[in-house]
């Protein structure tokens, strides 16, 4: 019997087409994990200020992750964006492969390493909790934006 708390595989998500295909497997594992830890995620989500974030989640109680996945350390070190990330979540984590430098990665972030079939937190995310206005607003952003692609995939 298949585990209903992991999608079939055509159902688990992907990266818009920039992102590389070093990238997919990661994604593919953070999505598991996230799923494990009780978060649902949406990736490619659209943030008020018109940044977008590889993987935005929420859990039961409206707290929000982002994950930004890296691929390479050239990926990594050409990422200056990622700061603004903080301001749209509770916990903000970068995501890597297994031969990926972990030691690049900013000690004051959370991180997760990934493969295509699992993920694993190697470092907890600070809580830097989110104003009860902005947490609304995302839910409604995220909410609408799970409806609509739920919709547009044919599936109700």
């Amino acid at each position: 019997m298949d585990n209903p708390s992991i999608p079939p595989a055509s159902l688990l998500p992907r990266l818009a087409p920039r992102a590389s295909s070093l990238a997919e497997p990661i994604l593919r594992g953070v999505v598991r994990l996230l799923m494990d830890l009780d978060y649902r995620p949406l990736t490619e989500f659209s943030l008020p200020d018109g940044r977008r974030a590889d993987v935005a989640a929420v859990d039961a109680s409206g707290a929000f992750a982002i994950v930004e996945i890296k691929s390479s350390t050239s990926d990594y070190r050409a990422d200056a964006k990622w700061g603004c990330y903080r301001a749209w979540c509770d916990r903000f984590f970068f995501a890597v492969g297994p031969d990926f430098p972990q030691s690049l990665i900013s000690s004051d972030v959370g991180l997760i390493v990934a493969d295509a079939y699992e993920g694993v937190v190697m470092r907890a995310a600070p809580v830097c909790p989110l104003n009860a206005s902005r947490r609304r607003a995302l839910l409604v952003r995220f909410a609408r934006t799970a409806s609509s692609r739920l919709l547009l995939s044919g599936a109700s």
